[in-house]
Order: C-alpha cells, then sequence, then structure tokens
C-alpha cells in the first residue's frame, strides 16, 4: 500500500514541480510509518461539532467530528482520505488531540503554518513528529495537503465555541 500512496504523491509531485529531485526526499521513512498509523478514524455518534478540509490539488479530504467539554477536546473522530503528507499530519492530531484545549490546539495549527510559510520553528514537545513536515516548505502547493487536518478542527472548535458564546448570551438575557 505505501507504493502506491507514494507513487500517487510523486506523480502529484511531477506534475508540480517537474522530475523528481530533492521532493522524493519528503517521502520519508517516518511519514509513510507515521501516515500507516491513523488513530481515531472511527466517527462519533453525537459530535458537538463535524468539519471538512479538501485540498483541490491532490484531492485530499479530511473529515473529522470534535467533542469538547469546558473547552477541551475530550473525543474526536476522522475519515481521511489524503496523500501521505495529510496522513501523516492527521495521524499526528489523533495521538494527541484528545485532552488539548482550542487555543493550544490553535496554537500547534499556527506554528505548523509559520514553519511551512516562512521561516517559524518546527512544532516541538509531543508534537514533535510534525517536524517531518518541514521538508514540504519549498513545496508551497503541498502546504495545504499538510494543514488540512489544521484547517478542519479549527473550524470544529469554532463551531462548539460560536455555539457556547450564543447559548450564554441567551442565558445572560434570561
Amino acid at each position: 500500500m505505501w507504493r502506491i500512496a507514494v507513487g500517487y504523491c510523486r506523480s502529484i509531485a511531477m506534475r508540480e514541480s517537474g522530475p523528481m529531485t530533492d521532493l522524493s526526499d519528503i517521502y520519508s521513512e517516518k511519514i509513510l510509518a507515521l501516515a500507516a498509523n491513523i488513530p481515531r478514524t472511527t466517527r462519533l455518534e453525537m459530535p458537538d461539532a463535524t468539519a471538512d478540509a479538501h485540498s483541490k490539488l491532490c484531492g485530499s479530504k479530511i473529515s473529522l467530528d470534535l467533542s469538547m467539554k469546558d473547552g477541551v477536546v475530550t473525543d474526536y473522530g476522522q475519515t481521511v482520505k489524503a496523500c501521505l503528507l495529510g496522513q501523516t499530519a492527521a495521524a499526528v492530531m489523533g495521538h494527541h488531540i484528545v485532552g488539548r484545549t482550542g487555543d493550544e490546539l490553535r496554537a500547534v495549527g499556527d506554528t505548523m503554518r509559520a514553519m511551512l510559510k516562512g521561516d517559524g520553528p518546527v512544532p516541538d514537545g509531543e508534537w514533535a513528529d510534525l517536524a517531518v513536515l518541514e521538508a514540504v516548505r519549498d513545496y508551497p502547493q503541498r502546504h495545504t495537503s499538510a494543514l488540512l487536518v489544521f484547517d478542519a478542527v479549527e473550524d470544529a472548535i469554532a463551531q462548539i465555541e460560536r455555539r457556547a458564546d450564543a447559548q450564554q448570551a441567551v442565558s445572560v438575557d434570561v
């Protein structure tokens, strides 16, 4: 299965940048190992929010469900139909999302965007596995795939926070 996925990603990469040179370095053994072990692939029966993110370039899509209590993620489920970069980010997210606050998750997303789009630092601590995606920095066409899960998680968090704000406003008015 890895060979098929790598072949697919490399064919997209060739369309983007011509013959393969350093781009083949992106698809490392570490990325393959992470992408092969995506956790939390069962969707939730009653999530607080559901969100999707899609990359038009490669067709990658991530759909996820999120449950939170008191601003902390209590459960998470995802369906990942993505290239290896999207799978890798989704795998790391699935391993570490439960127990995190919305602010913590937005900060990881911001760190990823800064790492890919500028000279920002690589994620550290429990999120250090995301550093393997630093190789994508020089290929802006691939950033969307690597950031899909962050976009979807942030969307789901925003939905939950808007709903909580609306409920609080109603209770204050009563």
